[in-house]
């Protein structure tokens, strides 16, 4: 038998890797936006920092609950299809085998090898054989809610505590610019290590976060300046 050739490949990363640049980023945006909208509504530094600690705990357990839900939804889905070919495989094994067999004739094998290729993969794991290649499921992209909702709720607040930090050593004549350029560089930064890490351009990773971003704390503080005057 020849040697094994492990690979690392980045598609490995994918369930994690979403969570976690989901979290930070929201976690950045969210915080920073909220920061600059109280800023210009004219309120006390105390009360933007009040504030931005409160979005922290608030869009850390909301974005916590929101992915355990989320992706504990798939998880059920995924348990639900596999314990159908549990049974399947149970009451009608040679449907199972014709079925794996026509796809590996489908992507391209010949009716005889496809076959003896699904005859060998279900005598090892037939049910594992199913769920990889009938239903796409396979350990690496497995939905995990309790990972999910960890990483998105550590991530989120790894970010807010950036523009937060910011805020604290701000003054209140310089807290909206300081915490609108070093929000966007944070932004920057985050995009394109998260694109590095999936693979993808740096510039465009980076410049598409930073976009976003920019339109959101905009949008926030023209909010906060209107009803800052009006009330």
């Amino acid at each position: 038998m020849p040697p094994r050739h492990w690979e690392r490949h980045r598609v490995s990363r994918v369930g994690w890797l979403r969570a976690a640049v989901l979290g930070a980023n929201d976690g950045i945006v969210s915080t920073a936006s909220l920061l600059l909208g109280v800023a210009a509504a004219d309120a006390s530094h105390g009360g933007i920092m009040i504030a931005g600690v409160a979005g922290l705990v608030a869009g850390a357990m909301s974005m916590a609950a929101g992915e355990y839900v989320s992706v504990h939804s798939q998880a059920d889905t995924e348990n639900a299809d596999l314990e159908r070919e549990r049974r399947e495989l149970e009451t009608d094994s040679d449907a199972e085998h014709n079925e794996l067999t026509a796809i590996y004739v489908g992507r391209g094998l010949d009716a005889k090898l496809a076959r003896q290729v699904a005859e060998q993969l279900m005598a090892h794991d037939a049910l594992g054989a199913h769920a990889r290649d009938e239903l796409g499921i396979s350990s690496m992209v497995r939905a995990r809610p309790v990972q999910a909702a960890l990483a998105s709720a550590a991530s989120f607040a790894v970010g807010a505590v950036l523009p937060l930090i910011v805020a604290a050593l701000a003054t209140a004549e310089n807290i909206l610019v300081l915490v609108s350029v070093s929000s966007l560089a944070f932004l920057a930064l985050l995009g394109g290590v998260a694109a590095r890490a999936g693979g993808a351009s740096v510039v465009v990773g980076a410049a598409r976060v930073t976009f976003w971003g920019a339109l959101a704390m905009a949008l926030t503080a023209l909010v906060g300046k209107l009803f800052g005057t009006v009330l």
